[in-house]
């Protein structure tokens, strides 16, 4: 090591110590992502005037020797437990106010992040759930944040970043875990500067050598960069891999070199950003749908980002009107694939302008139901369209209603199989319930009805009849949403 870097290389040993066990998280890509090591809970850094608990601090200030106000001083409170954080109350949510009582945070937490929802209904309920503040479970049987973090990966992993984030950002950006997952969605919308700016000014909430790096480099501090980069891989606080690619990043003698650097294993946000930033973007077809938000914007394609719209709209990870916007940016340039629909969507659009949706109803469903999508064609056009006519197009306009929940003059005939009676809620331990009960449902999507029947029953019986008459509608019209295998 050389001298100029010694100073360097001591006080990064310093100031980070040895790697941790890994966080309670269901997201690979993210739990890998700025994972650093665990850090001190104070602020304090080597040179700063040591705390009372370092050996060598000054002891306890003296007794006032008068009675005389002395000078305001203000300390930031703390910003309580995480897990009772939320995006509204339960009231507006229409969900039971005491959700976890009952049950232990540890139970909670492994059931929401292993919980299917597929089914659009039964996604939408998940949501309101993972968003909603309720009281934390009394039988705390893991850290205060636990249920929290399991919450908003849950969201991660379904692509569902917009509401993680508002989620993340109610509990304040303090907390290093929760500015770890701020960080990775900063860096999947591309402000990556808003979230680096926050790191530079935010004492010991750095996530790891690598996003530090990063950030020096990316507020221009270039030179910082460097050192940080050399003193981390002296010492041995970087992998090969991360080393190179940062080596990479900070040099751009390597932009002419024509060397192509492995996409890893699995890959991260940071690690994704930095690929883009060296001039080798990799696609994100083949990561975690979450990863599908870096191709909305605007620097992209207008394929790219009609076909990750399309990705999220799927699994109901952004609002379907968005993806309706997208479609009528442009004329679509070819033919095939997401083109066919982008088109048939436009003819639609005009259609509907003009009152008759008639002519080109037929051939957007079909489109749509082709690539799986009739869902999302019912949640962006279904309120659009008439209740009565006649034909074909009539036909799938009361699918499409009836599918979203909306009135049609022909009442739905549920599936008998999904008659299920003499379910009691129980009295406590409603959210585990009503989780199994999801699962349950999503059991129909694979054919198991009586399941899906008995997870029905139990919904109504928590009280959510109006969701359990979605899911049971959406469950009867799989057979005419669904393309015959």
């Amino acid at each position: 090591m050389s001298v100029r870097l010694l100073p360097v290389a001591v006080a990064l040993a310093l100031a980070w110590p040895a790697q941790g066990q890994q966080p309670l998280s269901a997201s690979d890509w993210l739990s890998g992502s700025v994972r650093g090591p665990d850090r001190e809970s104070s602020a304090w850094r080597p040179g700063d005037k040591p705390p009372p608990d370092v050996p060598g601090a000054p002891g306890p200030k003296p007794v006032a020797a008068t009675g005389e106000v002395g000078s305001v001083q203000v300390t930031r409170l703390g910003n309580g437990n995480p897990d009772a954080v939320g995006l509204k109350t339960p009231r507006k949510a229409g969900l039971p106010p005491d959700l976890w009582e009952g049950s232990t945070t540890t139970a909670l937490a492994e059931m929401i992040l292993r919980t299917p929802a597929r089914l659009p209904a039964m996604n939408a309920l998940l949501d309101r759930v993972l968003t909603t503040q309720f009281a934390p479970p009394t039988q705390a049987d893991a850290p205060q944040g636990a249920l929290f973090l399991a919450r908003a990966d849950r969201l991660l992993d379904a692509g569902a970043v917009d509401r993680a984030q508002a989620l993340l950002i109610a509990a304040g950006p303090s907390n290093p875990e929760i500015f770890r997952r701020l960080f990775d969605i900063a860096l999947l919308e591309g402000d990556e500067g808003r979230a680096c700016d926050i790191m530079n000014t935010t004492p010991g909430i750095a996530p790891s050598f690598a996003a530090r790096i990063f950030c020096l480099a990316q507020t221009g501090d270039w030179a910082a960069a460097a050192i940080s980069l050399h003193g981390a891989e002296t010492l041995g606080l970087l992998d090969q891999r991360q080393a190179v690619l940062l080596t990479h990043f900070l040099d751009d003698a390597y932009v002419d070199s024509g060397e192509a650097l492995p996409a890893p294993d699995r890959m991260t946000p940071l690690d994704f950003r930095i690929h883009e930033a060296i001039g080798q973007p990799l696609p994100t077809s083949a990561l975690p749908i979450a990863f599908a938000h870096s191709d909305l914007r605007m620097n992209n394609g207008w394929k790219a980002r009609l076909e990750a719209a399309e990705r999220l709209a799927r699994a109901g990870a952004i609002a379907p009107n968005m993806l309706r916007a997208l479609y009528s940016e442009q004329k679509p340039a070819a033919s095939g694939g997401v083109w066919e629909r982008a088109g048939a969507m436009r003819t639609l659009e005009a259609a509907l302008a003009g009152g008759d949706p008639s002519p080109a109803l037929p051939h957007a469903f079909d489109q749509f139901r082709g690539a799986g999508m009739a869902d999302v064609l019912a949640a962006m056009v279904a309120a659009d369209l008439p209740e009565g006519g006649e034909g074909r197009s009539a036909e799938i306009a009361v699918w499409l209603r009836q599918w979203q929940g909306l009135p049609t003059p022909v009442p739905l005939v549920l599936d008998p199989a999904l008659k299920a009676d003499g379910v009691q809620p129980p009295d406590t331990q409603k959210g585990e319930a009503l989780l199994a009960a999801m699962a349950d449902v999503d059991a129909g999507l694979d054919g198991d009805l009586p399941r899906a029947g008995r997870g029905l029953a139990m919904i109504r019986a928590l009280g959510l009849s109006a969701e359990a008459d979605l899911a049971a509608a959406q469950l009867s019209l799989l057979p005419v949403m669904r393309v015959a295998p």
